[in-house]
């Protein structure tokens, strides 16, 4: 499967965000040891899967091809023992013009990151979409954002990359 995304930095969160769905997303990026892990653990709600995620091109962080396995929690729960880069966000799903926006909220050492994307079924519908008003920046090239990137970091990690953008701390109380 190929996903086209656009990611961006949130500068201020959506009105209403709160009273929007949101799951409970826990990542565990393997292997440990590499740099930048392409195969992702994921328990997203109470759904459970195993990810390989790498770009069509290299140096394009906008189109992916996916393969993914769908697991059982038994089966999540014995992977999930494996030593992996981890990552907890709540994701909130936001209506924005029509489309979907997830906003991803970083929980623990990552609390006060919040990131947007948006999905495309087309690249032409990828590149006309204009940035949202409640985003800060337009980050979809930029690796150090990447899931097997931010994966075992702490906001201190990658705070001198936000502030290249004029990043401020976000927080939402839930």
């Amino acid at each position: 499967m190929i996903e086209l995304e656009k990611t961006y930095l949130a500068k201020n969160i959506p009105e209403n965000l709160q009273s929007c769905k949101f799951k409970e997303i826990i990542d565990v990026y393997i292997p440990k040891s590499s740099e930048h892990p392409k195969l992702r653990l994921r328990k997203n709600g109470d759904k459970f899967e195993l990810t390989k995620k790498e770009p069509v091109e290299k140096g394009d962080a906008s189109c992916f091809e996916e393969q993914t396995i769908r697991l059982t929690e038994i089966e999540f729960n014995a992977l999930n023992s494996l030593d992996g880069k981890r990552v907890r966000k709540l994701r909130y799903y936001f209506d924005y013009c029509n489309r979907t926006a997830e906003v991803d909220v970083f929980q623990d050492v990552l609390e006060g990151f919040i990131l947007v994307d948006f999905e495309f079924e087309t690249i032409e519908e990828k590149d006309k979409f204009e940035m949202p008003d409640f985003c800060l920046a337009d980050i979809t090239q930029e690796l150090f954002t990447a899931g097997g990137m931010i994966c075992g970091k702490s906001y201190q990690d990658i705070e001198g990359d936000l502030k290249r953008f004029g990043y401020q701390k976000l927080f939402i109380s839930i």
